[in-house]
């Protein structure tokens, strides 16, 4: 009785491993090669940079594989990762979440309501967020949009010295949509 073994072939790409490729995985004949101490060698052949890595007790590591020819560096590969996912968390520290707080109102809003709005408005937008205003129409009101219209113009005036208008006042559907962020 024969066993016979069948191999299954799939189209799946090869699996590449993250970050950049370092010592023997490096396929290019010729690098730029940059010492430890960040001293540029110019030119040389993979096997001399192999050594020169080796010698140093370190790894030799791809930092620019898009170069012709590519640029390597001789580093410590853990303390390279370790750079890397320092500047990373710098980036994501430094970086300013923009949130859109809505407000909604009607176009018979009255004073009180209005400056209640305004107020929201002001504390939103002096704390760095985007207001999107929203006025809703019901019924007959959507035959009488202009008065939606120019409650939002007065907002846009009465906004005007903490914002400027990213989306000038639209009509969608049964709404009316303005977005305003700070200066």
């Amino acid at each position: 009785m024969e066993a016979t073994i069948a191999i299954e072939k799939t189209n799946a790409p090869a699996r590449t491993e993250d970050g950049p490729r370092m010592n023997e995985a490096i396929k290019a004949r010729e690098v730029r090669l940059i010492d430890e101490n960040g001293e540029n060698h110019g030119v040389v052949s993979i096997a001399e940079a192999l050594k020169m890595a080796d010698d140093a007790g370190l790894d030799l590591i791809e930092i620019s594989p898009q170069a012709t020819p590519p640029v390597c560096k001789v580093l410590d590969y853990g303390k390279y990762k370790y750079e890397i996912q320092k500047r990373k968390n710098e980036a994501k520290k430094n970086q300013k979440v923009v949130n859109i707080k809505e407000l909604k109102m009607r176009p018979a809003i009255d004073t009180h309501d209005y400056e209640v709005k305004l107020k929201q408005a002001k504390k939103f937008l002096a704390q760095g967020d985007k207001v999107k205003f929203t006025m809703r129409f019901k019924g007959r009101e959507m035959s009488a949009n202009d008065l939606g219209k120019e409650v939002l113009n007065k907002l846009i005036e009465d906004l005007e010295d903490m914002a400027k208008v990213d989306t000038a006042p639209k009509v969608e559907g049964r709404q009316m949509t303005m977005l305003l962020s700070p200066l």
